[in-house]
């Protein structure tokens, strides 16, 4: 029976992690209270999984168009490099055309003198001035009736400009096309890589928002599943502690002290005197404000026995993982124990029906001077009292 009690105050430890609200109107929560914390739990989840389902979609989106994004980036790259390549060879056609036109200005200078020698060796000026002042290779060949006149050495002078201003030509018009293909297609990958990058861009953006969203869902989730859980453990303390306090009102042959038999708690404790101080100061202040007394309440506006040690050391800076909402019974494995002529204010005391930790049913605020603070009961209320006034009190005080 003891193994049993003691099992089921461990699991009740486990549970209790988070701050219980105060119910003044109800000693307890209820089955009602802790259902309809259940249903709003619920709802709470079926909306956070449709918008989770809503933001996996998003994902999926938004992983397709970053790839159709990172092929058109590639696509940019490689343009690029084929525009650089094609630039160079432009560069080099455009040399070539440069050396070819210089080559038809030396022809023509050529044919000049000659036509020019021809002249002074008898020729007509009327015959060779349209030599002189031809536009190009195809105006000389137009006039072929000159040319005969002027010898062989004429006709190939021209033949070689005629050939070099047509390969210049022909350099050049292929070094424009491939500058003009080169930069339609880069302009077409560049408004491609736009394009994917504004709907990249667009959906991370969709993205936040419903992270935005699903972040406040699983918050409220969260709140409401720590509302049902703390209304549950709560319940679970109140009825642990109301079901000692009655046993022990049952039991007859309580000592006013237990005898000593060797039970331990913490082999150091947690607060400092300036703690402990303020701890008594919140437990006096409650206590002269009349606070009520209400199974399984920590405050502000009324206490269980429990609920005022817990709610006195939170406001002088405990508070979890260093300190946590227990019952009676397991706050004396969880402080220092210390014996009853060495206890200082802020100490606490355990009352026991049977002198066993698993019957310890009530505790208190040590206060100096053989009082105490402390939350007695729905009838009693809040009081400072003596600490031999209640009965069976165990042979150790526990420092926080």
């Amino acid at each position: 029976m003891k193994r049993n009690r003691a099992i089921s105050l461990a699991l009740i430890a486990v549970l209790t992690m988070a701050s219980a609200p105060a119910f003044a109107k109800s000693p307890k929560p209820s089955l009602a209270q802790i259902e309809a914390a259940k249903k709003i739990e619920d709802e709470r989840k079926k909306a956070a999984e449709v918008q989770a389902a809503k933001l996996a979609a998003a994902n999926q989106n938004l992983r397709s168009l970053t790839a159709k994004a990172n092929v058109a980036a590639a696509s940019y790259v490689k343009a690029r490099k084929e525009l650089l390549i094609a630039e160079s060879a432009a560069l080099a056609e455009a040399k070539y055309a440069a050396e070819t036109a210089t080559a038809v200005e030396e022809t023509h200078n050529v044919i000049g003198r000659l036509a020019s020698n021809a002249y002074i060796l008898g020729g007509s000026m009327s015959d060779i001035q349209p030599l002189l002042s031809a536009n190009g290779p195809q105006d000389l060949l137009d006039q072929l009736g000159t040319l005969s006149t002027l010898g062989s050495k004429n006709k190939i002078a021209l033949e070689r400009f005629k050939a070099a201003e047509v390969i210049a030509r022909a350099a050049k018009l292929a070094a424009d096309d491939a500058v003009a293909e080169q930069q339609r297609a880069t302009n077409k990958v560049a408004a491609a890589k736009k394009v994917a990058d504004e709907a990249k861009a667009e959906q991370a953006k969709e993205v936040a928002k419903l992270q935005k969203v699903q972040d406040q869902l699983m918050k409220e989730l969260l709140s409401a599943r720590k509302v049902r859980t703390t209304l549950e453990q709560q319940r679970q303390l109140a009825l642990l502690e109301e079901a000692q306090a009655n046993q022990a009102t049952q039991t007859a042959g309580q000592a006013k002290i237990w005898p000593d038999i060797g039970f331990k708690g913490r082999s150091t404790f947690r607060t400092s005197e300036a703690q402990r101080l303020k701890a008594v100061e919140y437990a006096k202040k409650q206590v002269l404000a009349r606070k009520p007394y209400v199974w399984g309440s920590e405050g502000p506006n009324n206490f269980d026995c429990s609920g005022l040690v817990y709610a006195a050391y939170k406001s002088a800076g405990l508070a979890w993982p260093n300190w946590d909402r227990l019952n009676s019974a397991l706050y004396s494995g969880y402080t220092m124990h210390v014996s009853l002529n060495a206890l200082v204010p802020g100490d606490l005391l355990f009352y026991s029906y049977k002198g066993t930790i698993s019957t310890i049913h009530h505790m208190a605020i040590y206060a100096g001077n053989g009082m105490m603070w402390e939350a007695n009961s729905k009838n009693a209320g809040l009081l400072y009292s003596d600490i031999y006034s209640v009965k069976g009190l165990m042979p150790f005080g526990g420092r926080v």
